[in-house]
C-alpha cells in the first residue's frame, strides 16, 4: 500500500510540476489571444459605423413616416401631342396596355365639349368626338342625376357622385355629393351631368355593378382632359385600377357596352365604337338619351 502510494504521489507530483512550469507560457498566449480578439471585434464595429455614416450621406435609410419634403411635385408628360392653336380640331388616338387591359385614349385637340340630348347626327362635320354621357332611367326614360343642357336643367337628384361640367370652354371632372358647378352651368349656359365615380384625386372608387362589359370614361389627368375605352369587357374596379395606375387623377364613367359613339382623327378618318344599329328594329332609342360632344372650335 505505502508502494503504491508513493507511486501515486510521485505522480501527482511530476504532473503538476509540470503544470507550475508551463502556466508563465499560457497566460501569455491567453492575454495576447484576449488582445488580438478585442482588437478585431473594436476594428470590426469602428468599420461597421464608419460605413454606415458614409451609407447614411448618400442613401437615406427607409422610414415608416417618411420626413415632409419641400422639392416641387413631379409632373407627368400630357398623353396628347403639341398641336397648334390654328389648327383644324381634331381627335388624337393613342392605344396602350395597362395591367394586361388594352385601353384606347381619345384626346381632343382644339375642341370645345358641350352635351346633346338626342339622336346624334354623324353628317356634322364640327364634332370631332361622340359618346353616350349620362344613363336613362328604364322606368320613365328619364336621365339618371342631375343634367344642365346649355344653361336649363333638365333633370335633378344625386343618384352618382361623380359629376363632369363644362362652362365658358372649361371643362372640370370630379366626385362630389354637392357641386356649385350644378347652379354655375346653369347661370351661365354651361353644361353639367352625372355618372359612376371611377377615381377620386388619384384614388379608386368602387362601384355595386359587379358583371363586366366594355367600359368607358372621362379623365382629368393634370389638366388634360381625354376620354377611355376598354378593348376587352372589365369590371368597375379593374377599369378604375387602370386608370389609376395610368396617373388619372379624376374619372367619371361614360356609358359602355354598345352604345354609339365615334370620334374624328387629324386625317378626317372616323373610328366608330358601339353598335351603330342597336336603337332599330324593336328597340327604340329613348329620348333622352344624351351625349357628350366634343365640336371644333
Amino acid at each position: 500500500m505505502k508502494e503504491f502510494k508513493d507511486i501515486k504521489d510521485d505522480q501527482i507530483r511530476i504532473i503538476g510540476e509540470d503544470n507550475s512550469g508551463k502556466s508563465p507560457f499560457r497566460r501569455f498566449w491567453i492575454i495576447l489571444l484576449s488582445v488580438c480578439v478585442l482588437l478585431l471585434v473594436g476594428g470590426s464595429i469602428l468599420f461597421a459605423v464608419l460605413n454606415r455614416e458614409k451609407a447614411s450621406e448618400t442613401e437615406p435609410e427607409p422610414a415608416y413616416f417618411e420626413p415632409e419634403t419641400t422639392s416641387e411635385p413631379i409632373v407627368c408628360e400630357w398623353l396628347g401631342s403639341r398641336v397648334d392653336s390654328l389648327a383644324k380640331g381634331f381627335t388624337e388616338i393613342r392605344d396602350t396596355l395597362i395591367n394586361d387591359i388594352p385601353l384606347r385614349i381619345y384626346i381632343p385637340h382644339n375642341a370645345e365639349m358641350s352635351l346633346y340630348v338626342g339622336r346624334m347626327d354623324i353628317r356634322d362635320t364640327s364634332v370631332v368626338y361622340a359618346a353616350q354621357a349620362a344613363d336613362v332611367r328604364a322606368d320613365n326614360g328619364g336621365i339618371v342625376g342631375a343634367f344642365v343642357l346649355k344653361g336649363t336643367p333638365r333633370s335633378w337628384g344625386l343618384s352618382k357622385k361623380g359629376f363632369c361640367a363644362s362652362i365658358d370652354g372649361v371643362v372640370t371632372v370630379g366626385v362630389a355629393e354637392n357641386s356649385p358647378l350644378f347652379e354655375e352651368a346653369t347661370e351661365k349656359e354651361g353644361y353639367f351631368f352625372r355618372q359612376y365615380p371611377l377615381v377620386d384625386n388619384g384614388q379608386l372608387v368602387e362601384n355595386a355593378p359587379k358583371g363586366k362589359s366594355i367600359r368607358r370614361g372621362i379623365c382629368d389627368r393634370q389638366g388634360e382632359i381625354f376620354m377611355v375605352e376598354t378593348g376587352t369587357p372589365e369590371s368597375f374596379h379593374d377599369f378604375a385600377q387602370a386608370l389609376v395606375d395610368l396617373g388619372v387623377d379624376q374619372a367619371i364613367y361614360l356609358v359602355g357596352s354598345s352604345a354609339y359613339g365615334w370620334a374624328i382623327d387629324q386625317a378626317g378618318t372616323r373610328h366608330e365604337f358601339g353598335d351603330n344599329n342597336y336603337y332599330t328594329g324593336r328597340r327604340r332609342m329613348p329620348k333622352n338619351t344624351s351625349y357628350i360632344v366634343w365640336r371644333r372650335k
